[in-house]
Formats: structure tokens, sequence, C-alpha cells
């Protein structure tokens, strides 16, 4: 298996020369590591060329390195039914940079690009739609970056007065209680209940 994605992750690299920057096999799958101003050209050869025959598109979505001058990993899942094979394509972009949308491509991408859009801020231009798909309208943020708080930033509730949905500002009702993060493997410098004999037998020993 890895030898016949290994030769196609050649021919992708070659064909497409500098628009892939390399390619990568972990766990059986293949990785194409892509430039981001290129995606359209990466995906339409995919898609058309006879070695590769992509034709569906099987998820878009991303990953959030906040430390990192370029923040997301856009990654692109495509399928080829006809070469029983699939393929994982990686681009990279920040906050501000928008990516080329591949609606024009495959179809299939209108609400995976919404979708990542909603959750991580990813912005994709040539996008017919480009409007949020999970999340409310008016909401604050994008809920799967790793910097978004946990409780969010509003509350949703029905006010069964004035007959309609509101939106409060999160309040933390509960303190915060103290919690003892040492590890069980160090010991305690307290009796845990049930302990006092085995305490007390370790001191006569």
């Amino acid at each position: 298996m890895d030898e016949t994605l290994d030769r196609l992750g050649s021919t992708i690299k070659t064909a497409l020369g500098d628009s892939v920057a390399g390619y990568e096999i972990a766990r059986g799958e293949l990785t194409v590591h892509a430039r981001a101003a290129d995606i359209v050209k990466v995906a339409t050869f995919l898609r058309d060329d006879p070695a590769c025959q992509f034709a569906c598109i099987i998820d878009v979505t991303a990953v959030d390195w906040p430390g990192r001058e370029q923040r997301f990993d856009v990654v692109y899942h495509l399928l080829s039914p006809r070469m029983n094979q699939r393929v994982r394509v990686k681009i990279m972009t920040d906050e501000a940079t928008p990516v080329a949308s591949l609606v024009d491509v495959y179809r299939g991408a209108d609400w995976y690009e919404r979708e990542t859009y909603d959750l991580y801020g990813v912005l994709f231009t040539g996008h017919p739609d480009m409007r949020r798909l999970l999340t409310d309208y008016g909401f604050e943020g994008h809920p799967l970056r790793k910097d978004f708080p946990l409780t969010g930033f509003v509350e949703v509730r029905w006010d069964d007065e004035q007959k309609r949905v509101l939106y409060d500002k999160v309040k933390l009702n509960q303190e915060f209680r103290t919690f003892d993060f040492m590890s069980p493997w160090e010991g305690t410098d307290y009796v845990l209940p049930g302990d006092e004999k085995a305490k007390v037998e370790g001191k006569g020993s």
C-alpha cells in the first residue's frame, strides 16, 4: 500500500512542481502539502488527471496552531472511487489571508467551507454564500479556535414574558473551587480516609 501511495505522491509532486511543497505517508494515508495560492490548481489536477481521478470531496476542515505565524492548516480530504484511493491536502494560512474557494472545482465544498469559516474564521474568496453555517446570527468569535473561551461569550435563553430568545453575557455564578493537582504517584501531605493504618505501619518500618 505504501509503495502505491509513494508512487502517487511522486506523480503529484512531479506534475505540479512548486505548487506542492512535498508529501508524506503516515498510517497508510497520503498527505500532500500544497501552496495556499495554488490550491485551485492542485485540486483541479487531482480531480482531472487520469492517475488521480479524485472526483469526490469528503471534507474541508482546519487545525488551529495559535503559536504559529500561519496559525491554520486548512485540510481537504478527497476520494477517488475509480482508483479506490484517498488523499489529504494541507495548506497553511493566517487569520487575515483568505483562501481560494474550491466550489468551482467541487460543488460539494460549499457547506464544508462555510463550516470551516464559521468554526475557525478561515475566509474563502470566490465562495457564493460565505455565511456562518452552525452558529447563530450575531455569534461572536469562532468556537473551534484554541483561544476561544470554553464558556463562550453569551448564553441563550427563552424569555416567557417577552416571548422571544434573549442573549445574555455569560456569568460564572459559582466561584472557582480549589483543587489538589498533586500527582497520586508523589503521595499527599495529609492522610487520606482509610489510609491511617498504612501510614502508621510505614512509620514503624
